[in-house]
């Protein structure tokens, strides 16, 4: 958190964003989807300088949109693992888009995709255009 305060500090004088990843991380954290530590990461990154954060979604929209809603900044979500089907990514994706998450930073959802062109013209047609997952979906197949 000093390092993350510096750059902060750092990145604002020099008129840089800056994105914090804050992930709940650490031997005694059970579940790192927690709706209450990943909103109390996600607050620790505002309070530390960040003008985005990077967290994890919590798996419901009610949970992440009050994370939303108490952190001052913009909130974007990772990707994590590989996800089992493109059905599964892209109903996260609409789901914290629903909640109110300004995007997402998405590596091997896309990277690892035998269509990443695909998968990106579907995950922008949640993202910009407002669709459904089962919509966007159609994009891929």
């Amino acid at each position: 958190l000093e390092q993350l305060g510096m750059t902060s500090d750092q990145c604002h004088k020099w008129g840089m964003p800056l994105l914090a990843m804050m992930y709940p991380r650490g031997e005694n954290i059970k579940d790192p989807h927690d709706p209450e530590i990943v909103g109390h990461v996600a607050r620790i990154g505002a309070e530390c300088g960040a003008d985005i954060v990077k967290t994890l979604y919590t798996g419901d929209v009610d949970s992440f949109a009050k994370i939303v809603k108490s952190t001052p900044v913009p909130i974007v979500i990772a990707g994590g693992p590989k996800a089992k089907t493109d059905l599964d990514i892209l109903q996260m994706t609409e789901d914290a888009m629903t909640a109110g998450a300004k995007g997402v930073t998405y590596g091997r959802n896309i990277f690892a995709h035998k269509s990443p062109e695909k998968m990106v013209e579907a995950l922008a047609e949640i993202i910009f255009r407002k669709g459904t997952a089962k919509e966007a979906l159609k994009k891929i197949e």
